[in-house]
């Protein structure tokens, strides 16, 4: 099980979280003109690295409040743990 740091209740069991995908995505723009591959691969095409993947997460079972994760993909290992901006 992993230990994540939610970055406003400090460290908790993994149990409390759940994992809402990939972070940082950029949504395509002008929204009026966006084609429909564009707005396809937006929704639906995410990266899979080897290595350090950007997620957001929300403390489910506690402050309900949405952060930011780095996470190792090959260890599991928790990077860093920031709030969203």
């Amino acid at each position: 099980m992993l230990l994540i740091d939610c970055p406003w209740c400090g460290a908790r069991d993994e149990i409390e979280f759940r994992c809402g995908g990939e972070s940082h995505i950029a949504r395509p723009e002008p929204f009026d003109r966006v084609s429909d591959e564009e707005w396809g691969r937006y929704l639906f095409f995410r990266i899979n690295p080897k290595g350090i993947h950007y997620e957001r997460w929300v403390h489910e079972a506690g402050c309900r409040r949405w952060f930011n994760l780095a996470r190792n993909t090959r260890t599991h290992k928790i990077e860093a743990a920031y709030k969203m901006s």
